[in-house]
């Protein structure tokens, strides 16, 4: 009897040991939304789209490789991915940067909706936060509503130390968890299908935050989740005029360094975002769909 016990626990930590393994190159069932059901389809995907955009050359920025990572409508992650040829070409503290930028774009940003209200269709960027998050702005303070949980974001499920070669990889520990964290500088992005329904969102970070925006921009349209035009979504930037480009980066944030009159540093438009080093001509990027 009591061997019979043991072959059978061995088989059941067996059929354990099996299902880890096959969760670890399956995605969660709600990032199915956004692409194959494989991991690893959809972090080539991820990979190719965002070394395609960080060499697009309108980048501006320093022109560094790139984190990016992908959540699901429900802030799961779906896909981490980098540019340069290993985890240590580009910089380290942006690989949970991203994955905090998609989070913050992806809780703050809005589809179709019902219920009490049928107010929605708003997509913010993270780049559209800086402003209304500074002291005086009417968001202050959000940016420390939401930290990043430590223990999703630099440890294994269960709890133990990760193996760094699988950063940025199908089998990244940040895969298959919602690491929350809220940004408000330039690099996240709301994804909308071709039905024009929010699935999502991208974070991108690596080089300045302005550039940041410019390469996520980019990543969500090779991967064809841009249709906020479809769906009929809204953003700060097409309040203003932009409406090709609804959610953009807006630079409107005047220049005291020269002590022009007015020039107080603060955004006309209230959603505005300091420019940056080789700042780059968001007008250069594609209209949404």
């Amino acid at each position: 009897m009591l061997k019979r016990l043991m072959i059978a626990a061995t088989a059941a930590a067996g059929v354990s040991a099996l299902a880890g393994s096959a969760q670890a190159s399956t995605l969660p069932a709600t990032c199915a939304g956004l692409s194959s059901t494989q991991a690893a389809s959809f972090n080539s995907a991820l990979k190719a789209a965002l070394s395609q955009a960080v060499q697009s050359g309108i980048n501006g920025g320093l022109g560094f490789n790139m984190w990016a990572t992908v959540v699901a409508n429900d802030g799961t992650v779906c896909a981490v991915a980098y540019s340069g040829a290993s985890y240590t070409d580009q910089w380290l503290a942006s690989r949970v940067i991203s994955a905090q930028k998609s989070a913050t774009a992806n809780s703050l940003s809005l589809g179709a909706v019902g219920g009490a209200s049928s107010n929605g269709k708003l997509a913010l960027s993270t780049a559209n936060l800086y402003s209304a998050t500074r002291d005086g702005g009417s968001l202050f303070g959000l940016q420390f509503s939401n930290p990043v949980d430590p223990a999703d974001a630099y440890h294994n499920a269960d709890g133990s130390t990760p193996n760094a070669a699988n950063f940025g990889t199908a089998n990244d520990p940040l895969v298959g968890r919602p690491v929350g964290g809220v940004n408000v500088f330039g690099g996240g992005l709301a994804l909308y299908n071709n039905s024009g329904a929010k699935v999502g969102a991208v974070g991108v970070s690596g080089d300045t935050s302005c550039t940041d925006h410019m390469i996520a921009w980019q990543v969500r349209h090779i991967l064809a989740y841009d249709f906020l035009a479809t769906g009929g979504i809204g953003g700060v930037a097409g309040l203003g005029g932009d409406t090709a480009h609804p959610d953009n980066i807006i630079f409107d944030i005047p220049n005291n360094s020269t002590g022009t009159v007015g020039g107080n540093g603060i955004s006309t438009s209230g959603w505005g975002h300091p420019t940056c080093l080789n700042t780059p001509n968001p007008a250069k990027l594609p209209p949404v769909r």
